[in-house]
């Protein structure tokens, strides 16, 4: 009989499961979107019902239009959006819609944390508060909601709300834990001096698993509602970036994941947790037990890209908009572009810092500035490789995955603007492969995530980086360095403007700043 296993990658706009046999083949793939609900700006939230309902329906068309039997579903496992906060009551009801990655209204419980606990909260857990992590989200609930607050009784994140509502099961597991910034990353348990601190009951906090821990069966209710049987094994998954690098065979210190998406991330598999980067970068437990990795992130990376070709070539072909930087010269003759657009969190965390071109004159041609908005994201990435370098980190392979995997000139300007070889994937499937794995390695159909890695994670054309545009690239991030620190008070000064203006035309007869700048 064949087997398969399905990795269930929960994210942000939809749920897409995966069926993969034990040779590492996607057999079938079915998805299934869901609304985002943004009822104020820097709000963004979910209904987690929305989750499991679309998971249900997603696994029926697996089965249904696949032909896929439900004894051959052998287990379980999932990638989920990091962060989000889903408040349970008692009952393990939810009380609220979930505050996602993405919801910035935190600013101010951020700067409550910084204020209470300073340094001592990076070095408990690795991390700065940031608007997107989980504690500064409860900590929203507690002062702004107190009824709420008053009946909750656990949180779970996203992908672990599914799993608890496919299993009945409550817990999280350590690479997504670390992303609520709770955790003591060097103990392995929950903070009791970050629970202290904000008076948060130690019984909030669910059990800690192993991405790789099996969690149950699935439920009687579950299975009559998705089609599954109650016989197929579920584990416990993990954060999606951790199962993003494990699909992508991030499992040893000398790889590094270059991820092109809206934004962008850097990661790096780390040889041990105690490495410090005083919060600068982000510290996480791996999916891989026992292990960590590190990343850094660019805000609008991808992001970039598509509000160029948006407003400045809105009905021209992608491939041939990006291809068009071939015209253009390393470099984009003396162009260059900072990908600031909608702030920026690494190695700046700064909202307001926008993004720019430095060097304009009138001889650049359009090649140019496509050209320049390649460069500057990927010099955006050498900025978070230049951290590592600081702190004497090795790496001799990057993979690169996403939408700067798809074009071999893109792939040639990273490999020379990293001075390291590049590597695109040959079946590029993101953290729902990731979430396969630890299912595959969980039934014990390899003995090792190296040994799951040979079978599923294939990898393609290694791109060499060229000496002297490597050279040349070298002395332009120089030049790109200095732009942030040149612009941050001007970018500042424009956001007060643009601020006060929008009052002024909403209040016309409001007096305002605005003659003053």
């Amino acid at each position: 009989m064949k087997e398969y296993v399905l990795g269930i990658d929960l994210g942000t706009s939809a749920v897409k499961v995966s069926a993969v046999d034990r040779t590492g083949h996607i057999a079938a793939q079915e998805s299934y979107d869901y609304p985002l609900s943004q009822p104020q700006p820097g709000y963004s939230e979910q209904n987690p019902d929305e989750w499991v309902n679309g998971t249900a329906v997603a696994i029926v068309r697996l089965i249904l239009n696949h032909h896929i039997r439900p004894a051959e579903i052998a287990g379980i496992s999932y990638s989920g959006q990091m962060h989000g906060l889903v408040l349970l009551d008692a009952q393990h009801k939810v009380l609220r819609p979930a505050m996602l990655w993405n919801d910035t209204r935190t600013t101010a419980q951020c700067q409550e944390i910084e204020a209470k606990l300073g340094d001592r909260f990076i070095e408990i857990t690795g991390n700065r508060p940031l608007e997107g992590f989980t504690l500064p989200k409860i900590l929203w609930v507690k002062e702004n909601e107190p009824d709420i607050w008053a009946k909750a009784a656990t949180f779970l994140l996203p992908k672990d709300y599914v799993r608890y509502r496919m299993t009945g099961k409550l817990a999280i597991d350590y690479s997504d834990a670390t992303g609520t910034v709770m955790l003591d990353i060097k103990q392995g348990a929950w903070s009791q001096e970050i629970l202290d601190a904000f008076d948060i009951p130690a019984s909030m906090c669910p059990l800690l698993i192993n991405s790789v821990t099996e969690v149950g069966p699935i439920s009687e209710t579950f299975a009559i509602f998705s089609g599954l049987h109650q016989s197929t094994r579920v584990f416990g998954g993990a954060a999606d970036n951790a199962a993003a690098a494990l699909g992508a065979g991030i499992i040893a210190p000398n790889m590094v994941l270059c991820s092109i998406g809206t934004s962008g991330v850097i990661l790096k598999h780390e040889a041990s947790a105690d490495t410090a980067y005083h919060g600068v970068l982000q510290m996480e437990d791996h999916a891989v037990t026992g292990q960590s990795y590190s990343m850094g992130v660019t805000l609008a990376a991808g992001y970039s890209l598509s509000w160029y070709k948006r407003t400045f070539a809105a009905h021209e072909d992608f491939t041939h908009l990006v291809n068009e930087a071939a015209q253009s010269t390393i470099g984009a003759n003396g162009l260059l572009f900072t990908p600031y657009i909608m702030g920026e969190r690494t190695p700046y965390a700064d909202a307001n810092i926008r993004g720019s071109f430095i060097g304009i004159d009138g001889t650049h041609q359009r090649p140019d500035f496509t050209r320049a908005v390649l460069e500057g994201i990927i010099f955006s990435f050498r900025d978070l490789l230049d951290i590592y370098d600081a702190q004497h980190q090795t790496y001799d392979t990057i993979v690169s995955v996403g939408g700067g995997a798809k074009s071999p000139l893109w792939l040639q300007i990273q490999a020379d603007v990293f001075n390291t070889p590049v590597v695109r994937l040959e079946n590029e499937q993101g953290p729902g492969m990731g979430a396969a794995m630890l299912a595959a390695v969980g039934l014990g159909w390899f003995a090792s995530f190296a040994d799951c890695a040979k079978a599923f994670v294939h990898y393609g054309q290694t791109y060499q980086p060229n000496v002297a545009n490597a050279q040349r690239y070298a002395a332009l991030h120089q030049i790109y360095h200095q732009v942030y620190g040149q612009t941050k008070e001007l970018s500042r000064q424009l956001l007060e403007y643009r601020t006060n203006l929008s009052s002024n035309l909403m209040n016309p007869n409001q007096k305002t700043k605005v003659k003053q700048l």
